[in-house]
């Protein structure tokens, strides 16, 4: 990564539905969205967390440098904030991470709150943060909350400290308010920037909504003009999890056990960066009904792979033929695979 440009990660999870595999030991219940409404969008199986950088180019590539299960006894946002801290520990600079509204939360702030960096999270729209608390009145104990600030009720906004009126160029209208100095219930010790974009031209549906609430810990936030570029920034590590899943065969294989399963997530990292190095050296073959891209995506690259890896060759041997097998050894008795029972996790 290069030491010129400030640092950008993204950190989120994804699931490996095993539901049918009774012999896989670990198996929990994970969250998985759905196309039908009104289903739950749960499946069995593992969940693995991702940490990735954004590559700061016109693509905005997600490059993953961590892929690792969680397992029953973690959560999503123990494992998202244990990667930050092991990636943060190898950087030079101060990174700026962005997530999803799960990890906008008090557990989160507390589990990132020794790592140096700034975490710009969604906040869920009916969240309620608190305001600093009144000065001491010198009897009984000493406030830790001020003045509620609900999300959706308007009524209990204080005035923001700083608005922003804008047209932008792909979302038409903008409107941008920012609060300070405001901070969740259980975490009163880390205060956190609360702003509000208002999108006055989106559809407001769950796609394309309206109104979407981001909080900034760390160093000074950026300018308002800026917090709609940044956060939509977050949105490469989605069409990764579908390059992963649909190109790499992520999900494909039925591994017997949980470090089987890691060891093959171990290579997806390693296979999306050596897409990306490729791009300079393959030759771009689209098929009768593509267009020629000037930027290749990592479908494109993997289409002139072929020729590439027939130029560099392969160290390995032809495999030679071993005759028949063996077969299982008389008098070896076989043991039924044990059976797992599913492990449900509880708040």
């Amino acid at each position: 990564m290069p030491d010129a440009d400030r640092v950008l990660l993204v950190g989120d999870h994804t699931p490996w539905p095993r539901w049918s595999a009774k012999t896989l030991r670990d198996r929990t219940w994970v969250h998985q969205s759905t196309p039908i409404r009104g289903n739950k969008p749960i499946t069995l199986g593992h969940d693995y967390s991702t940490i990735a950088w954004i590559v700061p180019d016109e693509g905005g590539r997600a490059l993953p440098l961590l892929h690792e299960r969680i397992s029953s006894e973690e959560t999503p946002i123990e494992k998202g904030a244990a990667q930050l801290r092991s990636v943060c520990a190898s950087l030079k600079g101060r990174p700026l991470s962005l997530w999803d509204s799960e990890y906008g939360s008090a557990s989160f702030l507390h589990a990132t709150a020794d790592i140096e960096a700034d975490k710009m999270m969604r906040v869920r729209p009916n969240r309620c943060l608190y305001g600093p608390p009144p000065p001491y009145s010198g009897r009984g104990r000493p406030a830790d909350h001020g003045a509620k600030f609900k999300l959706s009720e308007p009524a209990t906004w204080p005035e923001p400290a700083e608005t922003l009126t804008d047209i932008d160029v792909k979302l038409g209208p903008v409107e941008v308010q920012q609060w300070n100095e405001l901070h969740f219930k259980k975490a009163a010790s880390h205060p956190v920037t609360l702003i509000r974009i208002e999108r006055l031209e989106a559809k407001d549906t769950r796609r394309d909504p309206q109104v979407i609430w981001l909080a900034w810990q760390g160093e000074p936030p950026p300018p308002l003009e800026q917090w709609w570029h940044l956060y939509g920034r977050r949105w490469p590590i989605e069409p990764w999890y579908h390059l992963a899943k649909s190109r790499l065969y992520w999900t494909l294989p039925r591994l017997k056990t949980p470090e089987q399963s890691q060891r093959w997530s171990d290579l997806m990292p390693l296979l999306t960066w050596q897409i990306w190095l490729a791009r300079p050296l393959i030759t771009d073959t689209p098929l009768p009904w593509q267009k020629p891209q000037r930027h290749p995506t990592p479908q494109r690259v993997l289409q002139g792979m072929g020729a590439l890896l027939t130029q560099i060759g392969t160290p390995t041997r032809r495999p030679k033929p071993r005759g028949k097998s063996p077969g299982w050894p008389k008098g070896r008795p076989r043991e039924p695979v044990p059976r797992y029972k599913v492990v449900k996790k509880t708040a």
